[in-house]
């Protein structure tokens, strides 16, 4: 057997998938703690799919189906980051919008949920965002180009081809 096929069995590959959502979670989780960026309705939508697409090829990984299972696993990881990645077009949205077309800033969600605010304005803030969503706090340092839902965006789009290739192949 070769390298290249040991490196793409499906356990493996879907190891791989966790691991690079677990890595999307880490550098969010750096981001908040180190760089002070505090994560906007949209930012923390979008950490759900990615872990939610990562627990699916966790467990798509320490089951290691034939190959309906993989096409399973593979389908929801694909689903899971396609939602996220609507999350992260909204957000790209919002920032791309002129700033009188800016939503109003909610109040933090923390504190919506702290003070009891409606559960109705809760879960739009978390859908559809709001005016913090559509600051831009940050900029890769090395293109000083991509915002943060720009790559989140680029992590999601990747991660739904290698699941879908997970999902779809024969071997």
């Amino acid at each position: 057997m070769s390298a290249a096929t040991t490196f793409l069995k499906p356990r493996l590959v879907n190891l791989g998938i966790f691991l690079f959502c677990a890595a999307m979670i880490a550098i969010a989780l750096y981001m908040e703690q180190a760089l002070l960026l505090e994560p906007c309705p949209l930012c923390i939508m979008q950490r759900v799919f990615f872990i939610a697409a990562g627990l699916v090829a966790l467990v798509g990984a320490i089951h290691n189906p034939a190959t309906r299972g993989r096409t399973v696993y593979g389908t929801l990881s694909a689903l899971m980051a396609l939602v996220g990645s609507g999350f992260a077009a909204r957000q790209i949205y919002l920032q791309m919008l002129p700033a009188d077309k800016v939503p109003v800033c909610e109040p933090s969600l923390s504190y919506m949920w702290e003070a009891d605010f409606p559960l109705k304005r809760l879960v739009k803030a978390l859908f559809y965002g709001d005016g913090s969503c559509a600051e831009i706090t940050w900029r890769d340092p090395l293109f000083n180009f991509f915002t943060i839902p720009q790559l989140a965006l680029l992590g999601f789009m990747m991660l739904i081809g290698v699941c879908l290739w997970q999902a779809l192949r024969k071997s």
